[in-house]
């Protein structure tokens, strides 16, 4: 489980496909201190860490994975948002997140506004019911709020410690981003169908 705080941000130093999966090596701050069998979250998407090297680590992206986020669009030089899974007994910063990435959202417009983003995307008309004014949304594992909600389009405003620090500000228009919508949207959304 993670909060949607991004800890760091990683380089993409390797990319070694093996069948279907694709073996992702990255660079981090956090890299020496990260463990065979730890969940870390990269661009939102929880992955196990199989292999370590000093400020390096290794991660596998399965066909599943890949077909749902935008991991395989990663070239070597590419900037990953990285958090580590959330201790029992720390602040819930962010929201609930888990690292289960539901889809892609496509950026449409960057609007920078006196020091401060607003970000528009589109999303698949499938989630429209996921996404409500002032709830909760992970775009490449950063928390945000929604803002400007329609039926298939939503903004986020973006802050400027947030821009400077997450991979945020590398999005061009008609990238996808990571999306996971909100855990318990996702449940109350069900429970209603099923009523």
């Amino acid at each position: 489980m993670f909060t949607g705080i991004i800890e760091t941000v990683g380089e993409v130093v390797d990319l070694h496909r093996e069948a279907g999966n694709l073996f992702i090596t990255m660079n981090s701050a956090i890299g020496n201190e990260l463990t065979v069998d730890q969940s870390v979250a990269h661009n939102g998407v929880c992955l196990t860490v199989v292999k370590t090297h000093q400020t390096q680590h290794v991660v596998t992206a399965i066909e599943e994975t890949l077909s749902k986020t935008n991991l395989g669009n990663l070239h070597i030089g590419d900037l990953v948002n990285l958090e580590r899974c959330l201790q029992m007994g720390g602040r819930l910063d962010g929201h609930i997140v888990q690292g289960h990435v539901d889809g892609k959202a496509k950026l449409l417009a960057v609007l920078e506004q006196n020091g401060s983003y607003v970000l528009n995307f589109e999303i698949d008309a499938q989630f429209r019911n996921l996404i409500v004014e002032k709830g909760s949304i992970c775009l490449n594992g950063i928390s945000l709020t929604l803002i400007n909600v329609t039926d298939n389009t939503f903004a986020v405003a973006i802050i400027p410690y947030t821009w400077e620090h997450t991979n945020i500000q590398t999005l061009k228009i008609g990238d996808d981003a990571n999306v996971e919508f909100d855990i318990i949207g996702k449940y109350v959304n069900r429970m209603q169908r099923f009523n």
